[in-house]
């Protein structure tokens, strides 16, 4: 399978790895230092799962430059997402398929709206990983799972290419039928889990463990819950216990991908993650007051911040 990785950072390298070392023709989609160092040293990830170097990477900043691709991995942070989508758009005028592996619950439309909408599945990508050093990707636990599916019955048999190319190259993957409700199982416990960790500055370990940050990231989640049911989705009456009890399981040091960004002085997908479920709660009645407080309190940094 002909795969490009737009957004080779730690969902896109880690996975674009697990599918190249695989047997996959992968090319990757990178910029910046990162970019120079994959040309220079290819590309590490450094995983409890096991550890994988690829000496030379097909790595580009132009994904013009590239050969059409049966599969997109797209997977770059949501304030780039027109961009890249812009810049993408040749790689599937083959007929190939994008599959947003982003934050947020609106990246199929924003694709769509760009490179057509039959060109453009649902993905959840569930792990934490980051870039450690230009060129080296760092997974911590063991978590790393992928859920994608159709939003048109046309692209089934991409979506089943997909799952094939990915239980071949050892990754865990679930083809979904209901991709949106999948999206928003991820979303409710994301928006909280970045918001806090990041206005915190603190990783799950000291939330889950201090009781008063513990019941704002349970309140925090539930908000989310009740504008995602409000929005249709078939959310379950439990689900944010369950949340809970998965936050319970995570390695203690995991942070959010948000707080990476926030110490690296990055901007920041606050808008698209806690900042939705406020604007989203207030346009469909539902109170987020949470929410919107960790938004708020994230709004000076979201532009990124001068180093």
């Amino acid at each position: 399978m002909r795969i490009a990785v737009v957004g080779a950072g730690g969902v896109g390298g880690y996975f674009g790895a697990k599918l190249a070392q695989g047997g996959h023709d992968v090319a990757f989609v990178a910029r910046g230092r990162h970019l120079a160092a994959m040309r220079e040293r290819g590309l590490t990830v450094k995983s409890a799962l096991g550890d994988i170097h690829l000496p030379r990477p097909t790595v580009t900043d132009d994904p013009a430059t590239l050969t059409p691709a049966d599969v997109v991995l797209f997977a770059v942070k949501l304030w780039d997402t027109e961009t890249a989508a812009e810049a993408a758009r040749p790689l599937v005028a083959g007929g190939g398929v994008i599959v947003p592996f982003q934050n947020g619950v609106g990246s199929v439309e924003r694709i769509g709206a760009i490179a057509g909408a039959d060109r453009v599945m649902g993905g959840v990508a569930q792990i934490a990983a980051t870039i450690g050093e230009p060129g080296v990707i760092v997974h911590t636990g063991t978590m790393a799972r992928l859920r994608f599916g159709p939003v048109q019955t046309t692209q089934r048999p991409a979506a089943e290419a997909l799952l094939a190319a990915c239980k071949a190259a050892g990754i865990d993957a679930e083809l979904v039928a209901d991709i949106r409700r999948a999206l928003w199982e991820k979303f409710v416990f994301l928006a909280a889990f970045s918001g806090l960790t990041s206005v915190a500055r603190q990783p799950i370990g000291v939330l889950r463990a201090d009781p008063d940050l513990r019941s704002t990231l349970e309140a925090a989640m539930r908000e989310a819950w009740a504008v995602g049911r409000a929005s249709g989705v078939a959310l379950p009456v439990d689900f944010v216990a369950q949340q809970m009890k998965f936050a319970d399981g995570l390695p203690a040091e995991m942070r959010s991908s948000m707080l990476n960004d926030l110490a690296a002085g990055n901007r920041l997908e606050a808008p698209w993650l806690c900042g939705a479920v406020a604007r989203m709660g207030s346009a469909a009645g539902v109170a987020a007051p949470v929410s919107a407080t960790l938004y708020a309190a994230l709004k000076p940094y979201c532009d990124g911040t001068a180093r």
